[in-house]
């Protein structure tokens, strides 16, 4: 049976955030244990809050990684009006399944596909006729839980998909601030010296980059092999 969690945050005051982030916290996202088991549901305001992070609330998500013909990685800069990280450089797309029926459906990860399309689509614009469910390579899930400040944070069974196309993009601007393309080689210079530049990483992106990016990358043509389905790599 599919439960929630209690709104102990409903009188919460969000009107120094953004308008349209603020709505976007009413989004029922899709609450599991520790082996993403679905259990419930919740608003993405009450999973983002570090109090229930504390007690435990777990949700699914996913990550896209949008690789061009040349190979190279779609990267974005977070929106400054976003309530989490905002500003922050990470993969192509990163959001979360919510808890309807087309979303939670897990054969073949269909859910979590069906949820990377539609918010390509709404973050940069992405045509769902670009990114075709059958185009997405789900790799692996990762869980991990990150503060981003005081309040707000992380906590995350995250799947792990890459797509490869050319595409059109028509940024959202309350969604993203920039854009870019990168090699493996610009990527990996971004990062090491982001300390010195002052660029900021989401910490999932720089999970990923860590542990699992470039030999995926290293290996796009053949990535049917590095699928691991069954494994939760616990980055905790």
């Amino acid at each position: 049976m599919m439960t929630g969690i209690a709104d102990s945050a409903a009188g919460l005051d969000l009107s120094q955030y953004d308008e349209e982030q603020v709505r976007l916290m009413s989004e029922m996202c899709i609450l599991v244990d520790e082996n993403d088991r679905a259990v419930g549901a919740a608003s993405k305001k009450q999973c983002h809050l570090m109090e229930n992070i504390n007690k435990g609330t777990l949700h699914r998500a996913f990550s896209v990684f949008l690789f061009n013909s040349k190979n190279e990685l779609l990267l974005q800069q977070r929106a400054s009006e976003k309530i989490t990280f905002p500003e922050c450089y990470t993969n192509t797309c990163c959001s979360h399944p919510l808890a309807t029926p087309d979303e939670l459906e897990e054969r073949d990860q269909l859910g979590v596909k069906r949820a990377a399309q539609r918010k390509l689509e709404h973050e940069l614009g992405i045509r769902p006729e670009q990114v075709p469910l059958d185009k997405f390579q789900y790799l692996t899930r990762i869980h991990y839980v990150a503060p981003s400040d005081g309040m707000w944070g992380e906590h995350e069974i995250d799947y792990i998909l890459f797509v490869r196309a050319d595409v059109d993009l028509a940024v959202n601007e309350n969604e993203v601030k920039s854009t870019r393309y990168v090699s493996m080689d610009q990527l990996k210079t971004l990062i090491a010296e982001a300390d010195q530049t002052g660029t900021k990483l989401t910490p999932w992106f720089k999970l990923i980059d860590t542990n699992f990016l470039y030999k995926w990358w290293a290996r796009l043509d053949d990535l049917d092999a590095l699928v691991d389905r069954d494994t939760i790599h616990r980055l905790l």
